[in-house]
């Protein structure tokens, strides 16, 4: 049933963004940027769960999930900018540079925007989903 598909990805994102708080408190910046990616897929992977009758990609591109729900035309500038830079987060299967220029960029302040720009992401396309059904 897609409203236990939808659950279950709600579920670990908000685990995720519980990680990110608390590798925010242990001054983690490059893995508190990569959970909040984690989040917004997640959160994607939700939407197009209560939309779509087929099952998401496996892939980690927040545009591309967003473009294949039809939820990125509904976004603002703002939106789609913070969309992004955090799909840029990904880090998991990163080559050592590109984790070291991307953790160069992080500091307190900017994770805590991170985070709370995440929040803000991630309540909009719930509550779009919330507000939309399948075709």
């Amino acid at each position: 049933m897609a409203t236990d598909k939808v659950a279950y990805w709600t579920d670990i994102a908000n685990e995720d963004l519980g990680v990110a708080e608390d590798l925010f408190k242990a001054k983690r910046w490059l893995y508190v940027a990569f959970m909040c990616h984690q989040v917004i897929e997640k959160t994607l992977k939700a939407y197009w769960n209560a939309m779509r009758e087929d099952e998401p990609p496996y892939v980690h591109n927040h545009r591309r999930l967003a473009e294949g729900a039809g939820l990125y035309n509904q976004m603002n500038d703002t939106q789609r900018r913070f969309l992004g830079l955090i799909n840029n987060m990904n880090i998991e299967a990163r080559y050592p540079e590109y984790k070291t220029g991307i953790a160069r960029s992080l500091n307190e302040q900017t994770c805590r925007n991170i985070i709370d720009e995440t929040k803000r992401m991630q309540q909009w396309i719930l509550q779009k989903c919330s507000q939309e059904t399948k075709p």
